[in-house]
């Protein structure tokens, strides 16, 4: 048998309301200096959230930045770059911040390909406001987290693997913190921290915890 939580998981649900913000920039140089100071809601809005937005897309597209300087400043090369950063990798969106900025500026200062686009055509910083609200969902063992991880919404998936990476303990997911805390399952905590969200889908992420979860509970009926 596998052991019972003295902590239930209780599964959260996110909501969001997008605001704008009124700053915009035509061209490379005018992005990275907005992206220093906009808040961290921008830097999330951009990134995280536009992962959750195209999760049926397989790879997912990578942000909203890399979008816009690869298809509408029509900078290739930069675009490509600033794709290559791996967003969910940051433990901060501080961090992802500086990295965003260190590799526009370095292609600003590097000469790049000086475009500005025309009226209408600039990048928009959006700013997200986000709620967790609670679900009737919980679950004290394994078998019981199984049940509710069938029925919860993609964007509980997304707050509890992607977004709880941004808060304490940084870096770590809220199913595999609960796995090892609460149940003693460390195994099974790594096997779900180490998925590649960049090759699975939100749903495949859940078929795929579900069945590690299958297997560890088949496996303890029979020790």
């Amino acid at each position: 048998m596998t052991a019972r939580a003295k902590e239930p998981f209780r599964f959260c649900a996110r909501l969001g309301l997008t605001i704008m913000t009124g700053i915009k920039a035509k061209d490379a140089k005018e992005l990275a200096q907005h992206l220093k100071t906009v808040p961290e809601s921008c830097i999330y809005q951009h990134t995280h959230r536009f992962l959750e937005q195209h999760q049926y897309l397989v790879p997912e597209p990578p942000n909203d930045f890399a979008y816009w300087v690869r298809h509408v400043l029509q900078d290739e090369k930069l675009g490509e770059e600033i794709a290559a950063i791996d967003t969910v990798r940051f433990n901060s969106l501080e961090e992802l911040r500086l990295a965003l900025v260190g590799k526009i500026e370095k292609a600003v200062h590097g000469g790049g390909n000086g475009r500005s686009v025309p009226d209408g055509a600039e990048f928009h910083f959006m700013r997200a406001n986000r709620f967790s609200v609670p679900t009737s969902h919980q679950a004290l063992d394994l078998g019981e987290f199984a049940e509710c991880l069938k029925k919860v919404s993609i964007s509980s998936l997304y707050l509890h693997i992607f977004e709880a990476k941004l808060r304490p303990p940084l870096g770590v997911n809220d199913f595999s913190n609960w796995f090892d805390k609460q149940l003693g399952e460390k195994d099974l905590a790594k096997k779900v921290a180490s998925l590649d969200p960049y090759t699975h889908t939100l749903e495949g992420l859940r078929l795929k915890i579900f069945g590690f979860i299958e297997a560890r509970l088949k496996e303890a009926s029979f020790a």
